[in-house]
């Protein structure tokens, strides 16, 4: 099992694609608590240049309250992590953390239904690109 899924998009604007991930987010309930800007860290504190590259820290708060209820170090693992980065060749990727293969090493059955439940919705995020 992938610890990600990812969508590649050719001859895309990276702003543009970071507006419909962030408004497929919200549509399946995500609040994005951080934004990581990669190529501005990068530039800043390594002097290294690096293409558009951004994390965001998307979390949705009904799925948090339950794995927070289930077992309450789980947020260690939070937030659902979702990338956009731009390749050399122009591309767009968009990848998304695969929340059953990273809360597997957990060992709760429940919260492994949790976060299929959570990957779903992360998949949705991503097949808004076709």
């Amino acid at each position: 099992m992938n610890y990600y899924n990812i969508k590649s998009i050719a001859n895309a604007n990276f702003e543009d694609i970071k507006a419909k991930v962030l408004k497929g987010l919200q549509d399946e309930g995500f609040g994005v608590l951080t934004e990581i800007d990669l190529k501005s860290i990068m530039k800043k504190k390594l002097d290294k240049d690096y293409l558009p590259h951004t994390i965001l820290g998307a979390c949705n708060p009904v799925y948090a309250d339950k794995v927070l209820q289930i077992e309450p170090n789980i947020s260690t693992m939070l937030p659902c992590n979702v990338t956009i980065k731009e390749l050399k060749n122009g591309t767009i990727e968009v990848a998304t953390i695969n929340p059953a293969a990273a809360m597997g090493s957990v060992n709760n059955a429940e919260i492994i239904e949790l976060a299929k439940e959570v990957q779903a919705k992360l998949l949705k995020v991503l097949e808004g690109f076709g």
